[in-house]
């Protein structure tokens, strides 16, 4: 059973070997994490675009994609998002039985820090395939392709869950998405009411 309890640990993430001096001048640290980070998502996304073309198998075809999906999500998980961003992530059961939401984040010191491009595709990677693979969650629904619809739904659960999990880690494992969410709409409506008094 998960409960809504989280440690936010602030620790070097094990990558204290690592010589960013002189990786430091690259455009991206680390190319080799940055090309998997896309490589499985983009490829099961892929897969199941074209795998009527490619093969008429179902089963094939359900299996490829469900294995780029699963080698995507530990990838993600524990390889990319630590050595690009400086973030990982887990749900850790204690001897109760008790499941604790566990966010690290590496300490921002200079030269270990993530660089901007590899940030960005980082984001861009976690944020738009699950819109994806939401958005092939309609037209399943829609299409009537029912069979498929065990295949999208992992899709959008896997990376749905690691999307989550970093949004939690990069603000905050205490701060919840609801109190965010509200802080946000308060602060643009205070915005808009001293706009409108500033007018008048």
């Amino acid at each position: 059973m998960l409960t809504g309890d989280t440690n936010n640990e602030d620790v070097s993430l094990f990558d204290a070997e690592e010589d960013a001096g002189q990786r430091s001048k690259k455009f991206v640290k680390h190319p080799v994490a940055s090309f998997f980070h896309l490589f499985f998502r983009v490829s099961a996304t892929l897969v199941y675009l074209f795998c009527e073309f490619i093969s008429g198998s179902f089963i094939a075809s359900m299996v490829t994609i469900i294995l780029l999906l699963s080698c995507d999500f530990w990838t993600v998980k524990n390889i990319t998002g630590r050595l690009m961003v400086g973030l990982r992530w887990w749900n850790q059961v204690d001897d109760d039985g008790q499941g604790h939401w566990v966010f690290e984040s590496r300490k921002g010191t200079g030269k270990q820090q993530a660089s901007d491009s590899e940030s960005r595709i980082f984001w861009l990677g976690l944020i738009v395939c699950p819109v994806i693979w939401g958005i092939f969650a309609f037209s399943t629904l829609f299409s009537f392709r029912i069979k498929w619809m065990p295949v999208v739904i992992m899709g959008l659960v896997l990376q749905g869950a690691n999307l989550y999990g970093y949004v939690r880690c990069k603000v905050g494992g205490k701060t919840s998405l609801k109190n965010m969410a509200t802080n946000y709409f308060g602060r643009q409506f205070l915005k808009q009411a001293l706009s409108k008094e500033e007018e008048s």
